[in-house]
């Protein structure tokens, strides 16, 4: 039968290990906590970074359409300069101008 002091050795050694591992564990765990906050305020500045580019590509897709928009003004102006060079040529030349332009064909 163990004595009594050999049982205290024995509760006392274990409280000595269980000690010596809850400082180890509390150390690791907190060394854990660390570096999970520092992942976390990692990913808040890519996530800002990323926002920040996303709202600045978004008026790439703008741009495309401002482009084929002005391209459609810039072929309807040409258009028009055509057409306003043809009437300068016609009231030149053309002794009735403006009456011929509006005569019968455009009163209907």
């Amino acid at each position: 039968m163990p004595t009594a002091e050999a049982i205290q050795n024995v509760w006392t050694v274990s409280l000595a290990v269980f000690v010596v591992v809850l400082i180890v564990v509390a150390t690791l765990l907190t060394l854990i906590l660390r570096t999970a906050h520092d992942i976390k305020a990692g990913v808040a500045i890519i996530w800002n970074v990323g926002q920040r580019i996303a709202n600045n590509t978004i008026q790439l897709a703008m741009l495309a359409k401002t482009n084929a928009a002005s391209q459609q003004i810039l072929t309807s102006a040409v258009g028009v300069i055509g057409a306003t060079a043809a009437i300068t040529t016609h009231a030149e030349s053309c002794p009735g101008c403006p009456a011929c332009v509006l005569g019968q064909r455009w009163q209907r």
